[in-house]
């Protein structure tokens, strides 16, 4: 009788899974903190006339796949989608192979002055944020140099997406260096944290207009109530609670008006029906996408 050979036999012919068209290499880094995991995606085929257009994703490790599925199924085919150019993809991660590592991210994303917070777990450091500015410093001085050393890239085309403290942090840095792209999109920002501190940056964005920038914020309709399957969990009270804190939905709308007031800032909210803070992720990259290089309706 014949069986099934075990897995080990099997490793021969096994090999890692990849990212097709993707390298990615570690820049950046200290003696006091590891470095960044980049992965970097260009389609195949030459560059256009002009460069690239490139799409800049903060939390690289949970969201650089979808957005590579979304450039290689949708954008070849512009009569279907409306996507208008074919673009190349920058993930901004962390060594490891966790979708978030929470510790550094909570650092990188958020403005100062910043606090510190109990640790994760009983083991382990303290929780630190404020590091926005140096980390809006490795993006400008290191990370994009890295990138148009190894393709072509339309500097008039690139775009920043980030979705919770990445969120926070796209709006945090359109305030203070408001020329590094030319799209800022922030899902689900975390504008309320630390007692809404972001908003004094763009008190001082309203003094001192940009020039020219295009601005998404998003929201899932289910960061304002609780979603069907979270009414009768029984830590309901809680969440709810935490909606109400953080107000994520009208805080987005409010700051998308105060945003297109100013000269220069073309600005847009979106609700994406049926969505939470943690399912939205797809839709919201889709929607960064169409809004970035979508056809003019």
């Amino acid at each position: 009788m014949l069986t099934a050979p075990p897995v080990a036999a099997l490793a021969a012919v096994d090999e890692p899974a990849r990212l097709v068209d993707a390298v990615s290499f570690d820049l950046g880094g200290t003696a006091e903190r590891p470095p960044w995991r980049i992965t970097l995606y260009v389609p195949p085929g030459p560059a256009p006339a002009a460069g690239w257009p490139i799409l800049y994703l903060l939390d690289g490790n949970a969201v650089t796949g979808t957005a590579i599925d979304i450039e290689r199924v949708q954008a070849p085919y512009p009569d279907g989608t409306g996507i208008g150019s074919r673009f190349a993809i920058v993930g901004i991660g962390y060594p490891g192979d966790q979708a978030y590592d929470g510790l550094r991210r909570s650092w990188d994303y958020t403005p100062p002055p910043g606090k510190s917070y109990p640790p994760y777990r009983a083991d382990g450091p303290a929780v630190r944020t404020g590091g926005a500015n140096p980390f809006l410093r490795f993006v400008i001085d290191e990370l994009k140099p890295a990138v148009e050393r190894r393709c072509k890239v339309d500097p008039a085309r690139q775009a920043l997406f980030g979705h919770s403290f990445g969120g926070l942090f796209v709006l945090y840095a359109l305030a203070q260096a408001p020329a590094t792209f030319s799209h800022w999109i922030a899902a689900s920002p975390s504008i309320y944290w630390e007692e809404f501190v972001l908003l004094t940056s763009i008190d001082a964005l309203e003094k001192s207009p940009p020039g020219k920038a295009h601005v998404l914020l998003m929201a899932g309709a289910y960061e304002a109530e609780l979603a069907p399957f979270q009414r009768t969990a029984p830590d309901h009270e809680s969440r709810l609670a935490r909606l109400k804190l953080a107000r994520t939905v009208e805080a987005a709308r409010t700051l998308s008006d105060r945003l297109g007031r100013i000269p220069g800032l073309k600005s847009e909210f979106r609700v994406i029906p049926g969505k939470t803070h943690m399912t939205v992720l797809p839709e919201a990259l889709n929607e960064a996408v169409t809004s970035f290089l979508g056809r003019a309706g």
